[in-house]
């Protein structure tokens, strides 16, 4: 079973994505288009936009960066107040035009279009069940499968929708909008991150609050886990598909995906970093001259390993910002060129000192030996790696890119192997408790326990 699970999770790489959406604002897929820039980190091999005039929905999209698909002409050709919009990292069916989002939806009950974060961990039993039934599916990715559910089911929309969505096992945010009506949906485990805010007389959802802020957006709320919003031109009602629900948060939100300015379930995001970093100095201390981290997502927990440590914090590593992220790219071969692109050591700063080097995670390790080597090929004496996180050592089945059991270097080597791998002078991660106390108790620690935290038997159907 295990070589059959790693077989699995090798085939096919993993989601992590991000949504937006507004209704009833003007221009509306110009704000989709700002608050899509504001997401890019969370996708970067394709984007799309789709906007309603309340009676006919346009959608364009295509492969890379937000602002390379889009410019003034395709934003013009866009006309609508409501709209929703998607930036993608490549999903379990893969890359291609075909996948990018939104996905249109043609039917009797009239077009609409879907955009989806997440990864539905029963996609390929709800396939071949929905193909028996004479379903043909136009992309290999396994957000099209709730349009699919929504035509199978009796009654009018809405309700279609509610049966739909029971069907569905996993993580998932979801935009669904037909002409006239928005739907926004948060899975029942609360695996994904997606708020609401406040524009004039409109509303805008988000992957991640701080999207707002470009938009000009008041924060209003998360929405819940299993709750669907229905918004109109003549309500905003809040249902519940489901009330088996639980709050697993992603604990790679708080550690790495989201921007620090973001708040996730009342928490922002730097202030739980920091407060990880803290608690690494009080568990793992270590003698040295500075501490610095790995931009970006490291240099919170890095200042309240400083502050806490009294060692002085530091900028040793320059990024280059027209780099991507090597965490998420779709192969190794990229991810490695991407490691040698996007990092420089400051010298002037390093040459002679003793670091301690706080990073937020260590997946395959290859990122972790490279920054070593910059450091110490820059002067650096000694590099005490210090990670904010505990070590991850099983895969995600929730749309996080962890690959395989044997490409996750936690799960093959043991502390000192790994140390003298990344060719640390030590190496220490953050311990379970420790997250608990910097992140809190809700949230998903699978990747850490290879407890998950819904049933594996929809898991495990998938490798039949």
């Amino acid at each position: 079973m295990m070589r059959e699970l790693e077989y699995f999770l090798s085939g096919k790489i993993k989601e992590e994505c991000g949504v937006f959406g507004v209704f009833n604002v003007k221009e509306a897929s110009t704000l989709v288009y700002y608050g899509l820039h504001s997401l890019q980190h969370r996708g970067q091999e394709g984007t799309g936009i789709a906007v309603s005039t309340g009676e006919k929905i346009s959608r364009e999209k295509g492969e890379g960066l937000v602002s390379e698909v889009f410019n003034s002409e395709k934003l013009d050709k866009l006309q609508g107040k409501m709209g929703i919009g998607h930036v993608r990292y490549s999903t379990s069916g893969g890359g291609g035009i075909e996948n990018v989002q939104p996905i249109l939806i043609r039917s009797h009950l009239g077009d609409f279009v879907i955009a989806h974060n997440g990864n539905i961990v029963n996609a390929k039993e709800l396939k071949m069940q929905l193909e028996a039934k004479g379903s043909i599916f136009h992309t290999t990715s396994d957000s099209e499968i709730i349009g699919h559910l929504i035509l199978r089911e009796v009654g009018e929309f809405e309700e279609k929708l509610m049966k739909a969505l029971n069907h569905l096992e996993g993580a998932f945010s979801f935009l669904i909008m037909n002409k006239d009506t928005m739907y926004v949906i948060r899975d029942k485990n609360g695996f994904r991150p997606l708020s609401m805010g406040k524009l004039e007389e409109g509303f805008v959802f988000s992957s991640e609050s701080s999207a707002f802020e470009i938009v000009g957006a008041e924060y209003i709320r998360g929405l819940n886990p299993g709750e669907v919003l229905i918004v109109s031109k003549d309500r905003i009602e809040s249902k519940q598909y489901t009330e088996s629900t639980q709050n697993k948060m992603c604990a790679m939100e708080y550690i790495y995906f989201s921007r620090p300015d973001s708040s996730i379930n009342n928490l922002n995001v730097h202030n739980s970093r920091r407060e990880c970093g803290t608690i690494l100095a009080k568990e793992s201390p270590v003698e040295a001259d500075i501490v610095i981290g790995v931009p970006d997502s490291s240099l919170s927990a890095a200042m309240g390993y400083s502050n806490f440590s009294g060692i002085p914090y530091e900028i040793g590593l320059i990024k280059n910002r027209y780099v991507g992220r090597t965490f998420i790219k779709p192969n190794q071969k990229q991810r490695e060129r991407g490691v040698k692109m996007k990092l420089s050591a400051m010298e002037a700063v390093v040459k002679n000192k003793k670091i301690i080097l706080v990073d937020d995670s260590i997946v395959r390790g290859t990122t972790s030996k490279h920054i070593i080597k910059l450091l110490k090929d820059a002067g650096a004496k000694e590099v005490h790696m210090r990670i904010a996180s505990s070590p991850i050592t099983n895969p995600c089945f929730y749309g996080v890119d962890t690959s395989t059991y044997s490409e996750l270097i936690s799960n093959t080597l043991n502390l000192k192997e790994l140390t003298e791998y990344i060719g640390a002078d030590t190496l220490n991660f953050l311990s379970l408790e420790g997250m608990y106390e910097g992140l809190g108790k809700n949230i998903c620690t699978a990747c850490f326990t290879g407890k998950y935290p819904t049933s594996m038997f929809s898991l495990l159907e998938n490798l039949k």
